[in-house]
């Protein structure tokens, strides 16, 4: 019988998950309901897959507690893969520990990587580098060598390093063409795609254009003074101001900068800070304030210039100014980016993963949702949701990270 088992892990291991379930389909120890837990997983069929997985962790006895760990892990991929994010980082850490202390180091090893993955997808940087940090590649199971090596991409990708990015695609496509799964490949192929699509788009004086994740490196390299829109961010090089918490600021600076070499007149700014349509003493009194507040915080890298219309940005060392912005601009963008990955996400996740409240989840994908953008499934907790119409564009420059911490 134990023949059974080793060959059905071996067919899971090889990513065929039918071949599995023809050795143990008809099993109800616990390692067959294991194994065939894994399989239903690797056939989508994740409610199904988790019933099974938490019957086979009830059924191994005080002394497999190694045996009921994996199981733990295989659910919190799961629930990794759903996007169900609420408890998966806790159960992942208590099956690691489990699996250290009984010598299962492949599946420790499994564990912590995805506990990096997890990372990523709530945009902790910091956490998800120390995390792979941790991690020797040799340890992991064939398989998941290639998701190591895409963790490695996406933080490279949201830290703005086309070529270390570009080298862990590389080394995950080779990882799976050693592993031999297909579904392996064509996640890395997506990854690809993602690295070589417009990541941002550039308004500047000489017109507006769409930029690649090497443009943005190089654009952000350079001694151009930047608005960062999509990480509300001015810059100049490695001289970084945060303006994410400060919208009318921002709003101010980016005016300004798509204005630039010229000025801005006090109506417009009233307009793209207030939203105000007509000024009155109480709006202009509230720019002079903003201008001051911004003209403080700009200081390491421009002036502001008070004119007879209204303002001038003066930038100090930088030749020039550029605004850089989402490729795609609405209200509700940051949530298209993040469901244009393909997969299904609660909304707990999304709130997660944004750092808002989850009304203002609800009331975005409420909005997507009438304007035939994305669609939902299931009732309740387990309501998930999808990207209906993809957008073309990665996630990596319009999650709210912040470029000098994670």
């Amino acid at each position: 019988m134990e023949s059974l088992i080793t060959a059905a892990a071996r067919a899971l291991a090889a990513g065929d998950p039918l071949g599995a379930l023809n050795w143990i389909a008809l099993r109800g120890d616990p390692p067959a309901l294991a194994l065939r837990g894994i399989a239903m997983a690797q056939l989508g069929e994740f409610a199904r897959a988790k019933e099974l997985l938490r019957c086979a962790a009830r059924g191994f006895g005080p002394s497999e507690a190694a045996a009921r760990a994996r199981c733990l892990v295989a659910e919190a991929e799961i629930a990794l893969v759903s996007r169900d994010l609420s408890g998966s980082a806790q159960a992942l850490g208590e099956a690691r520990a489990v699996l250290e202390a009984h010598g299962d180091q492949a599946n420790a090893a499994h564990a912590a990587y995805l506990e990096a993955r997890q990372l990523l997808l709530i945009g902790r940087l910091g956490e998800a580098e120390r995390a792979l940090a941790t991690l020797s590649v040799a340890s992991l199971p064939l398989a998941s060598r290639t998701g190591y090596w895409l963790v490695a991409a996406g933080i490279a990708m949201r830290r703005i390093r086309a070529a270390s990015a570009r080298s862990a695609l590389d080394k995950a496509a080779e990882a799976a063409r050693q592993a031999g799964i297909p579904a392996l490949a064509a996640e890395v192929g997506r990854a690809s795609q993602a690295l070589e699509a417009p990541t941002a788009r550039l308004i500047a004086r000489d017109g507006c254009r769409l930029l690649g994740l090497r443009d943005v490196e190089a654009l952000i390299a350079s001694d151009v003074l930047v608005i960062d829109a999509c990480r509300n961010v001015a810059r100049v090089a490695e001289t970084i101001i945060p303006l994410a918490g400060r919208p009318v600021l921002f709003a101010l600076a980016r005016a300004l900068a798509e204005a630039w070499p010229e000025d801005v007149s006090r109506g417009t700014l009233l307009a793209r800070a207030f939203r105000a349509r007509e000024a009155d003493d109480s709006h202009r009194a509230r720019l002079r304030v903003e201008i001051g507040r911004l003209r403080k915080m700009l200081r390491p890298l421009a002036g502001l210039d008070a004119t007879k219309h209204g303002f001038l940005l003066r930038p100090h060392r930088a030749q020039a100014v550029a605004v850089l912005v989402p490729p795609v601009e609405e209200g509700n963008a940051a949530v298209l980016a993040l469901l244009a990955d393909g997969e299904a996400w609660s909304s707990s996740a999304l709130a997660m993963a944004l750092g808002v409240s989850s009304r203002t989840i609800q009331r975005a994908l409420e909005a997507l949702a009438k304007a035939g953008k994305v669609e939902a499934f299931g009732r309740g907790r387990a309501r998930r949701w999808m990207a209906l119409n993809v957008p073309g564009f990665p996630t990596s420059l319009l999650l709210p990270a912040a470029p000098a911490c994670g």
